[in-house]
């Protein structure tokens, strides 16, 4: 078995609290409005080196604003600025996203960044010129990027984009599997929405999804998060006791 990353999407409970049962987590905050990188370099120092951190791109990369997420933004965007958001944009406002992004990534040492689609993001013509010129453009980063479509994709889509920019596909494992085989980065949204609480059923399900890859990241994002998170982070470690490499 291959290391499994567990945690949460976001911080359910105190950050100290948080670093004392998990080892893993996906940042929130940098998708609705990035925290300042002094404030990263604090939660990097205060989780210690072996923690695994992992960022969702800020939303003016992916994200139309109109988007109602935008009401969080501290400084709201100017009328003019509003139509060169997200949709990866070669724009000012996308670049500004993208390099504010990078720049978390950075002061937390991120592993992953994930670039999460908004179901507006279709596969249409235009949405596939942005998004394929958008990562020509960030092939040169000290993190992998995981991409999270959402809607009607193709699969062959999918997976000629992923494989052609080595993209992790981002997926609820217990909805649909991801394209590609040797990184898996799993996002739990609740089978039948945020209120789900997950059954033993579901993460034995969830577990076996987890094999085969060399690492899986799995973060549940759910009512219940941090007590299925436990779940099943106990699970494993009861069945798996010394992994290599696991992070449980």
């Amino acid at each position: 078995m291959g290391a499994i990353h567990i945690g949460c999407c976001g911080f359910p409970k105190a950050r100290s609290v948080y670093y004392r049962m998990f080892r893993a987590v996906e940042v929130q905050q940098t998708f609705y409005d990035p925290p300042q990188p002094k404030t990263l370099r604090r939660w990097r120092e205060e989780a210690g080196p072996d923690f695994v951190f992992t960022i969702k791109a800020w939303q003016l990369v992916t994200h139309p604003a109109s988007s109602p997420t935008y009401r969080r933004l501290r400084h709201p965007l100017a009328p003019e600025e509003r139509p060169q958001a997200g949709a990866f944009q070669d724009t000012p406002v996308v670049q500004r996203g993208w390099a504010a992004t990078v720049e978390a990534a950075k002061a937390l040492s991120a592993a992953v960044v994930l670039l999460q689609c908004p179901a507006s993001f279709t596969p249409t013509p235009a949405h596939l010129r942005n998004l394929e010129a958008f990562l020509e453009r960030v092939r040169e980063v000290p993190f992998r990027l995981a991409w999270e479509p959402r809607g009607d994709w193709p699969e062959a889509v999918i997976r000629r984009i992923c494989e052609r920019y080595r993209l992790i596909h981002a997926v609820d494992p217990l909805a649909s599997a991801p394209v590609t085989g040797d990184v898996a980065y799993f996002r739990l949204h609740g089978r039948t929405g945020y209120a789900y609480r997950y059954t033993d059923a579901d993460l034995e399900e969830l577990w076996a999804r987890c094999q085969g890859f060399r690492e899986a990241f799995v973060f549940f994002n759910n009512v219940s998060m941090w007590e299925d998170a436990r779940r099943f982070q106990e699970m494993i470690r009861l069945r798996a006791p010394s992994p290599d490499g696991a992070t449980i």
